[in-house]
């Protein structure tokens, strides 16, 4: 799967559900990396920080990896590890690797302009959760 996949994210995104806020998705110059620019409320709490989002390729590599990886870095210093999926109108974001109980699913509408879909916990947690783009 090409990164242009993920093109369809590029935008700002109003995020409602079990999280509240904003989301902004933009590419890299030479469109090898997505960079989102996270600012939610949780549970109460503000949720800000970025996410860099595309293939890992070592240096000296000849092929970037398989996967689309991500890694997130918020405000509190904490870092988060996801691999993201595009597959039709499907977005799946693991957390960890590929199969993990923890992961997002959602579908775009058939405009692009909506993500509907939610977040699984392990035993049974989780939220819905849905972007609408209100710009890009």
């Amino acid at each position: 799967m090409s990164m242009k996949n993920f093109g369809r994210l590029v935008g700002t995104w109003h995020v409602t559900g079990g999280a509240e806020g904003t989301v902004t998705y933009r590419w890299l110059a030479g469109e090898q990396f997505l960079v989102q620019d996270v600012d939610l409320t949780q549970y109460g709490q503000p949720v800000t920080g970025i996410e860099v989002i595309g293939r890992l390729k070592p240096f000296g590599a000849k092929q970037p990896s398989e996967h689309v990886h991500s890694r997130y870095y918020d405000s509190q210093g904490n870092t988060f590890d996801y691999l993201y999926e595009i597959d039709g109108d499907t977005l799946t974001i693991w957390a960890g690797e590929v199969g993990s109980p923890a992961h997002y699913r959602g579908a775009f509408s058939a405009d692009g302009n909506t993500v509907d879909g939610a977040w699984v916990y392990p035993g049974g947690g989780g939220y819905a959760s849905t972007m609408t783009r209100t710009a890009g």
